[in-house]
């Protein structure tokens, strides 16, 4: 069964999708059927170029969305679709920006819709460009049916939203959530912690009594999302589309970073990359617990090839609070994008790919490796998830953590993974705190969204 269980990293960062897209390069040359430019005022908030309801639709997917496009084009025979593979713009490659602009130069050749592994394209698809239409096409202005849109899980659509309006449909969501092995829990004879001061605590705890276990990692490039977004550092607030707020000295950071130091100094928070043979052969079995996105359960726990977590074991919990805070948040790790061409010369077969391959059960439900984020899809696929009996506990704090990502870290044009990997990684392996780092970081994110033409608070 394909699901959170199995699914071998359903996101971005993947090395081995990448390999397999070796097409990429020759993309240029692959021009879509969105040919010439857009001429008539059209209804959908956009200029629209002449349309033609018979032409092929090309469509851009990675290859792990190929199976989207299989399940479209089975549920859709009279519908004429080009599926072209490119790497998704996967591990900051930002291939999907620079053959926009290469296609924008030429006035010719966008495809008709494209997926993408990223959050933040919608910060530039969205927004013309030396006097150029805008790529994305506005979705929420009777393109996408509004009864769809409203289906998506709340705050789902965030990163489609520029301005208020929405320029993409998001596939799957990457909420972070606590996972923990509830056999070594009962074994050891420890309580599960609620916030994340019980956590830092039984992390201590484990490093005295059990020495070799862990109770996460922060070695990814991914890390700051996992910790520093769920614990509500403003590092990150778009406040605009071209401005952000970047704020690392408030007590949410510097308690977050001192935790991260404390943990990583007594050996239970590993700073190595959970995608490293390294991290396989020293912690297989020894995971206590682990903060991480919902899809970890099948990248790095239900993988032969990673932790390799026996079923019955893997339990699953709501994202941690601070014990000053009302609740909990999650922070966002992934989880890709559908854009539709404005230059599209069939907006309606784009639109109709798009939203079955959004929201279709057919492909969400029946094939999908990762949490949809559509809400009616998610509820179906959970049930799948929770009938494999892999699980040792119920899924229900996956489904609620979906709606709790905190809303104060953004999606601007520049990678704060890139951020952190330049910056902070090699200070950080070097053996330098987090906590002494902070203003490094402040300072490195705020000359990136200078040079994106950002203004900085």
């Amino acid at each position: 069964m394909v699901g959170i269980h199995t699914v071998v990293r359903s996101r971005r960062r993947s090395a081995l999708t990448v390999a397999a897209l070796g097409a990429a390069t020759a993309l240029f040359a692959l021009t879509g059927c969105s040919t010439g430019g857009s001429s008539t005022n059209g209804s959908y908030g956009f200029p629209e170029a002449s349309q033609d309801a018979s032409s092929t639709i090309t469509v851009w997917v990675d290859a792990d969305r190929q199976a989207a496009a299989k399940a479209f084009e089975k549920a859709n025979p009279n519908t004429k679709v080009k599926v072209v593979t490119y790497d998704g713009s996967a591990n900051g490659s930002n291939s999907f920006r620079t053959k926009m602009q290469l296609f924008d130069r030429a006035g010719s050749g966008w495809p008709d819709v494209v997926f993408s592994s990223q959050n933040n394209d919608a910060s530039w698809a969205s927004q013309k460009t030396n006097g150029k239409q805008a790529f994305a096409a506005v979705l929420d202005k009777g393109l996408v049916p509004q009864a769809t849109l409203d289906n998506f899980t709340p705050g789902s659509l965030n990163p489609c939203t520029v301005n208020g309006q929405v320029y993409c449909l998001r596939n799957d969501l990457a909420q972070t959530v606590l996972w923990y092995n509830k056999s070594l829990m009962d074994q050891f004879g420890y309580t599960l912690p609620t916030t994340w001061e019980d956590y830092q605590a039984l992390g201590q705890k484990l490093a005295t009594e059990h020495p070799g276990y862990i109770v996460g990692a922060a070695g990814d490039a991914f890390a700051p999302e996992i910790y520093m977004w769920a614990g509500k550092c403003q590092a990150n607030d778009v406040t605009g589309p071209k401005s952000v707020t970047v704020k690392t000295d408030t007590t949410e950071c510097k308690r977050v970073a001192s935790m991260l130091d404390t943990l990583r100094g007594d050996g239970t928070l590993p700073a190595i990359s959970v995608f490293t043979p390294e991290f396989v052969k020293n912690y297989t079995g020894k995971v206590l617990m682990m903060p991480g996105p919902s899809w970890y359960a099948g990248a790095i726990f239900n993988n032969k090839q990673s932790l390799n977590v026996p079923a019955g074991q893997l339990g699953v919990a709501a994202p941690l609070k601070w014990k000053d805070d009302s609740k909990g948040f999650a922070g966002n790790v992934g989880g890709g994008t559908w854009f539709i061409s404005s230059h599209s010369k069939n907006l309606k077969a784009a639109e109709k790919f798009t939203e079955f391959v959004t929201t279709a059960d057919d492909y969400q439900v029946d094939a999908a490796p990762g949490y949809p984020a559509y809400a009616p899809a998610a509820t179906k696929w959970i049930a799948k998830q929770e009938s494999s009996k892999y699980f040792a506990t119920s899924l229900a704090p996956v489904v609620s953590a979906a709606s709790e990502v905190w809303d104060g870290w953004g999606y601007p044009i520049f990678s704060q993974e890139a951020v952190w990997a330049k910056t902070m990684t090699p200070a950080i392996t070097g053996g330098k705190s987090i906590v002494s780092l902070l203003p490094t970081w402040r300072d490195a994110i705020a000359n990136q969204a200078k040079v994106d033409g950002y203004t900085v608070n």
